[in-house]
């Protein structure tokens, strides 16, 4: 069975951790590589991170060109600055290489179009890392919902409130240093918590509204946001998204990472099912999975797990041997969301409707 050969752009934390160890299945004491898929280079702006890669094996090129100009690469897998993502990526699609960014796919509506055309026009695959739609609690969310366990849903809360930029050396990333990154709580986290709110309910975002956070963090970006959202089945809900809430440690701050989804019947909860766990046993906290029915509490019982990124990778691998080439629209439209949550919440809160 043929499998697609990629090479990492950008060997940062998540990249290595997650991406290479999980995704591509490096960390062999945990995983047996992937199916589809076979990572076998990284580069990244900061040479020391060279060791790291070659630990787990990798070839490491000096450069993005370098990776870009060697013909047995088949797809790269971008995760650098939000910034950027699209010239990048515009440079990979151009010397024929399939696609794989972490989100935002970039920081402007007229780049992200113009990677989609791009794309179109090359024949190669891009995509996204939405991992959070691959998460099983996630998905057996969406089902029950389907099934009317909690009756007629009506409203949705998502999380991601945590503590980042509180020391010198995290308010001096990019995430927290350059607005212009979109790297903050809205572009952050925000933009998980509006797909996985379209993802469970089944339905896009037909408006939405975003005012800021008060301020109690010094960092360049915003602190936190609140955005209102109304998607176009009815359903109403809302997006809390921090980087100044402590929330009493690591425990609770990963447990925090979730949503309640509240119907006539009952109320969904979720926890720790929006951050980058899948569930497998070793983790720091439990992913769970609960319906509340008034009365009581029962967890539901997920008997497999899947690692999120690789089902990412999965899809992205079987789109380019199957030539059936993903056309990132999904991630499009979020970042047309995101970037109205921050117009919104520029002018204090104003509705923004989508056609």
């Amino acid at each position: 069975m043929h499998k697609v050969k990629y090479a990492i752009i950008g060997f940062g934390g998540i990249a290595e951790n997650r991406i290479a160890k999980e995704g591509f299945g490096l960390d062999r004491t945990r995983f047996a590589g992937h199916p589809r898929a076979e990572l076998v280079g990284a580069t990244d702006r900061i040479a020391t991170r060279r060791g790291a890669a070659a630990r787990l094996g990798l070839t490491w090129y000096d450069s993005a060109e370098a990776i870009l100009s060697d013909p047995s690469i088949e797809a790269v897998f971008i995760a650098t600055n939000n910034l950027s993502h699209a010239p990048l990526a515009q440079s990979a699609i151009q010397a024929g290489k399939h696609c794989l960014i972490e989100k935002p796919i970039t920081t402007a509506m007229e780049d992200a179009v113009g990677l989609q055309r791009s794309a179109r026009e090359r024949g190669v695959s891009l995509a996204v890392d939405h991992m959070m739609t691959a998460n099983v609690y996630n998905r057996r969310a969406r089902e029950l919902i389907g099934q009317n366990a909690i009756g007629d849903v009506n409203d949705i809360c998502l999380h991601m409130e945590f503590c980042y930029g509180s020391t010198p050396e995290e308010a001096a990333t990019w995430r927290c240093a350059d607005p212009k990154e979109i790297g903050g709580p809205i572009g952050d986290v925000g933009s998980h918590c509006l797909y996985m709110a379209e993802f469970l309910l089944g339905s896009e975002v037909a408006a939405l509204s975003c005012v800021y956070a008060p301020r109690t963090l010094n960092i360049a970006v915003e602190n936190g946001a609140f955005v209102q959202f109304r998607l176009r089945n009815g359903v109403q809900g809302m997006a809390r998204v921090a980087f100044n809430q402590l929330r009493g440690g690591l425990g609770g701050t990963l447990t925090g990472l979730g949503c309640e989804i509240y119907g006539t019947r009952g109320i969904l909860r979720g926890c720790a099912t929006l951050f980058q766990l899948s569930g497998h046993p070793g983790e720091p906290v439990e992913v769970r999975l609960e319906v509340d029915d008034f009365r009581r509490t029962e967890k539901v019982r997920i008997d497999t797990v899947q690692n999120i990124y690789q089902a990412v990778i999965g899809r992205h691998a079987e789109s380019i041997v199957n030539r059936t080439p993903l056309d990132a629209a999904d991630a499009v439209h979020n970042l047309r969301l995101v970037l109205a949550c921050y117009e919104s919440a520029e002018r204090n809160g104003p509705v923004i409707e989508f056609k």
